[in-house]
């Protein structure tokens, strides 16, 4: 597979009804064009073609949304490097890249560094850097390797969203959130702590056109799903939200 035979693809299967979205939300697209392709497509598109690391980098050049994110899902976390990464959270162009940049089972989430970077990009001045360290937080947290960071480092990160969440963007805050329920779903102690940061929080209301209901974090840490995965104790009735 290569650049030529990818372009092909995407004229041939371009969506006209996706299309139409991007051009009704080209301030978010950063001046790069569509052919109106959701995630899900293109993820199943991507897995045809495997790791590819040289191809990654040929597709990240493009102007073209669906190639850049073709280029993060074929990318090798194993040949990632923190320089990479570092030039590439330069060019996200728009939040729809950087929602897959960092999250969304991410491929550099899975990269060695991973920890570290989020580590970093949580602490930075940059906006953008900060809500992909969170989204990065939000993959660490998923994971089940038993090299994967101990409570008291997660706990640490709730505090930090705790002191500084009614400082942040609506973007970033919405990475925040999504980290905490992330980390709210690994044990019934970070249950807890998140659950009391998330309540401070409340609802996020993300949307401006009104399409979707505020991002309510409490509500998805206290479902039914959440209280039968952990096994937690409640007096009062939980939602149905998994």
């Amino acid at each position: 597979m290569n650049k030529s035979n990818i372009l092909e693809y995407l004229k041939s299967n371009q969506d006209a009804r996706g299309i139409a979205h991007w051009k009704k939300h080209q301030d978010k697209s950063g001046g790069l064009k569509s052919f109106g392709f959701g995630l899900t497509k293109l993820r199943k598109f991507a897995r045809t073609i495997g790791r590819d690391p040289k191809l990654a980098r040929q597709l990240w050049k493009s102007n073209i949304y669906e190639m850049k994110i073709i280029s993060l899902l074929v990318d090798d976390p194993k040949t990632i490097t923190m320089e990479q990464a570092e030039t590439q959270v330069e060019q996200l162009q728009g939040g729809y890249l950087a929602h897959v940049f960092s999250s969304c089972d991410a491929t550099l989430a899975k990269a060695p560094f991973v920890v570290e970077l989020a580590n970093k990009w949580i602490k930075s001045k940059d906006p953008v850097r900060r809500g992909c360290g969170y989204g990065l937080l939000y993959e660490i947290s998923k994971s089940k390797k038993n090299s994967a960071p101990d409570d008291a480092y997660f706990l640490s990160h709730i505090a930090h969203i705790q002191k500084t969440y009614a400082k942040q963007s609506t973007d970033v805050l919405m990475s925040m959130a999504t980290a905490l329920m992330g980390i709210g779903k690994r044990n019934k102690v970070l249950n807890a702590a998140a659950l009391k940061v998330a309540v401070k929080i409340g609802p996020i209301d993300f949307d401006p056109d009104g399409r979707c209901d505020p991002m309510d974090v409490a509500k998805h840490l206290t479902s039914s799903y959440v209280v039968e995965k952990l096994g937690i104790c409640v007096s009062s009735p939980v939602s149905d939200t998994s």
